[in-house]
């Protein structure tokens, strides 16, 4: 599942594509500075039916008129299916866009950072075929910024070394520190950089700590869903009638300001009537589904889709994902008879026939054919 602070971590590459370089620059790496940077599409699906998605992919232009690309992946813990999919992203974008390809893999602690650096190698141990040496940014070599003066030097650097010291001890001083900061620069990027940190903090306990601190100062600039919920209150206050419809209203208000900035800092089009359909709707639960889609759509029709046909797509998806875990083979048609059916009842059934299936058969018989089929134990 994608989280907040999985989106915030690759996210902030896309809002400033220079913190690459300058955070290389921290740790003695020499690279080119980029002049000029392009956000690619970050659908590397081959035309089949597994769908294969980089967090952010940036194209990297430098100054001799060359470049590279650069692929960016939040990485929240330890996952070894990440290996042959992180090779493949390298091979596939080298293939398709001719460009030297360059992994970079963000986690929010030191322990991921470790297993993430690699060496990732691919084939048998005497001769490994392919090997992936992804850069890794994370609590152990992103500074940790608790100067004011230094934040605001580079917010988004500050943003990150937030992200991602988030278990940091320093982690009071470094919120403190990037908070000053954000005093400091206009509205709208405060605002950003804002609710990145809030994304990226997640529910963690820092995520408290930038709550509290907060609310001791001014909020004006921001707009993430606690401040606009504080607001929603204080303006109530006092008020004896309406009170509670107020922070109905004001929370919705905020909730919809926040799904049309997870959007727009996603890159995701959202025509005037999608705005307007997300600035009206009042329903909470609503918004709150919509807020949670809105951190891993595509497109505005993913926020906007139906429930039931939501609970078929994850369906379909946990059945294709349990089947690869257990080693089942699954032909092409196979997954396209699961990914075609539309039937909540059929797709739950053969759901729990892939838990102890052996054979992709299994899956679509009927649940006595697979009970005959199982072994009987030597009874």
């Amino acid at each position: 599942m994608v989280t907040s602070p999985h989106e915030a971590m690759h996210r902030i590459f896309q809002e400033d594509p220079g913190i690459f370089t300058r955070t290389l620059r921290k740790l003695s790496i020499a690279f080119p500075e980029p002049v000029a940077v392009s956000l690619l599409p970050t659908d590397v699906t081959e035309p089949r039916p597994v769908e294969r998605r980089i967090d952010t992919l940036l194209r990297m232009h430098t100054e001799d008129g060359g470049g590279y690309l650069l692929a960016i992946e939040a990485q929240g813990r330890r996952d070894p299916d990440k290996h042959g999919s992180w090779a493949y992203y390298l091979a596939y974008l080298h293939a398709k866009y001719g460009l030297d390809p360059m992994l970079l893999v963000v986690c929010q602690d030191e322990h991921t950072a470790r297993w993430a650096s690699g060496p990732l190698r691919i084939g048998p141990p005497q001769w490994p075929s392919l090997t992936v040496r992804p850069l890794v940014f994370g609590p152990h070599n992103v500074p940790a910024v608790m100067d004011v003066s230094t934040a605001a030097e580079d917010i988004p650097l500050a943003t990150l070394s937030a992200i991602t010291h988030r278990k940091s001890p320093n982690i009071d001083a470094i919120l403190r520190a990037l908070l000053s900061a954000l005093k400091t620069v206009d509205d709208d990027s405060a605002e950003l950089f804002a609710e990145l940190t809030e994304m990226g903090l997640g529910e963690s306990p820092a995520a408290q700590i930038w709550k509290d601190l907060k609310m001791a100062i001014p909020t004006s600039f921001f707009r993430s869903e606690t401040s606009m919920a504080l607001r929603a209150e204080g303006r109530e206050q006092g008020r004896a009638e309406g009170r509670a419809e107020g922070r109905a209203e004001g929370r919705a208000e905020g909730r919809a300001e926040d799904i049309l900035l997870i959007l727009r800092t996603r890159g995701v089009d959202t025509p005037p009537d999608a705005r307007e359909r997300v600035i009206r709707c009042t329903d909470d639960d609503t918004l709150r589904r919509w807020l949670r889609r809105s951190l891993a759509a595509a497109t505005i029709d993913d926020v906007f889709a139906d429930d039931a046909d939501r609970r078929v797509k994850d369906r379909a998806q946990d059945i294709l994902m349990i089947l690869r875990a257990r080693g089942v083979d699954t032909p092409l048609d196979a997954r396209d008879r699961i990914t075609g059916c539309t039937d909540l009842d059929v797709l739950d059934r053969w759901f729990r026939q892939s838990a102890t299936a052996t054979t992709i058969d299994q899956v679509f018989g009927d649940a006595e054919d697979i009970d005959d089929a199982a072994p009987d134990g030597g009874n």
